[in-house]
């Protein structure tokens, strides 16, 4: 079969100053790998959007390496086949690993960003998501509380870390003094808190019901994790720790070695979704629960990471809500309700970017 690749590289603009303990994000590079036939009118997509700070291959070692992968595949003989073997191979970087599983997933679906067939694509069955509170002025992140509630949200996760942590719990003090123990609160420290001190904030957080807090501590602590997940009163949920393991004994020893409550999947930073199966299969033995959450991709990277999300009978909130942070999003069917993202197939994707 005669097929052909590109890709194009479209930066994404925030709506607002998104505020982390790594930074404040302004805008976001992805890179779209395009899968074409010449004999046909359709294609497949797949979107690699490394992260600064969490992905290695951010900036110009991503765009060298999507170059390479194009010429790779344009100039082999057996196209589907070299795709295939370099799917299974996995020794591509994370994010251009995952978008190449979803380019092809589409491709063969004949492009119609159907990657993973199941009642969110094809019925509109709703996913529950998080609403996520980011990092700023205290009135700042108060509004943003009051919108997700308004929009009917049940779940809410605050990124925590960059404010003085007096100013967090005042925040976290205002939910609940607002709205009691209806809403289920989440917080994402992003590794800022100091070993020194970590087991002592975790006891003050534990004042506000919480339902867990991810990556209290910087990852490659496995030691430190492990004990604060023996000893803290509130759920820990494994994020960055979970990066750049590849190898099915690493995720093992890992997961075993510190035996966290949760695991939080991002199949764009922890290579691809069929690592994430290797994942969720390890967490399922060990008894560890987990959810799937994006990582800033465009709502091409949503869709696929919906549609994948989908595929487990995992009724957890998950971390899907991110198609809203940019103003030159890609147009899409996905919709948001009541804290519920769904695919509406009366709308149309618009790929003229593309």
């Amino acid at each position: 079969m005669s097929i052909k690749a590109n890709f194009y590289k479209h930066t994404l603009n925030f709506k607002f100053d998104a505020g982390t303990s790594r930074g404040v994000l302004k805008n976001k590079d992805s890179f779209f790998l395009k899968i074409t036939n010449p004999n046909s009118d359709f294609f497949g997509i797949g979107e690699a959007g490394p992260l600064f700070g969490l992905s290695p291959e951010f900036g110009e070692p991503v765009l060298l390496e999507i170059t390479k992968l194009v010429d790779e595949i344009n100039s082999s003989n057996d196209k589907i086949t070299f795709i295939e073997s370099k799917i299974a191979a996995k020794n591509l970087s994370s994010s251009l690993q995952f978008c190449l599983e979803m380019a092809f997933l589409d491709y063969c679906n004949q492009g119609k960003r159907l990657v993973f067939n199941n009642g969110f694509f094809n019925d509109n069955i709703p996913i529950d998501i998080n609403g996520l509170i980011w990092m700023g002025s205290i009135d700042f992140m108060k509004n943003q509380i009051d919108s997700k509630i308004s929009q009917g949200f049940k779940t809410l996760k605050l990124k925590i870390g960059a404010l003085d942590f007096s100013s967090e719990l005042r925040i976290l003090e205002y939910i609940r003094t607002s709205f009691g123990n209806e809403i289920e609160l989440r917080v994402d420290a992003n590794g800022a808190f100091d070993t020194s001190v970590a087991q002592k904030k975790l006891s003050r957080l534990s004042e506000f019901n919480l339902h867990s807090i991810e990556q209290p501590i910087a990852q490659g602590q496995i030691q430190k994790m492990a004990e604060l997940c023996q000893n803290s009163s509130i759920n820990i949920a494994l994020d960055e720790e979970l990066i750049g393991i590849k190898t099915y004994e690493e995720k093992y020893h890992l997961l075993f070695s510190i035996k966290p409550a949760y695991i939080i999947l991002k199949p764009s930073l922890m290579g691809g979704f069929y690592s994430c199966n290797e994942w969720i299969s390890i967490a399922d033995e060990l008894k560890i629960n987990w959810w799937i959450t994006s990582a800033l991709e465009s709502n091409i990277g949503l869709n696929a990471i919906c549609q994948y999300t989908a595929q487990f009978n995992n009724s957890l909130p998950h971390g899907l809500g991110t198609g809203q942070l940019y103003h030159n999003n890609i147009e899409s069917p996905l919709e948001i309700n009541q804290g519920k993202i769904f695919y509406n197939k009366l709308k149309s994707w618009d790929t003229e970017v593309f």
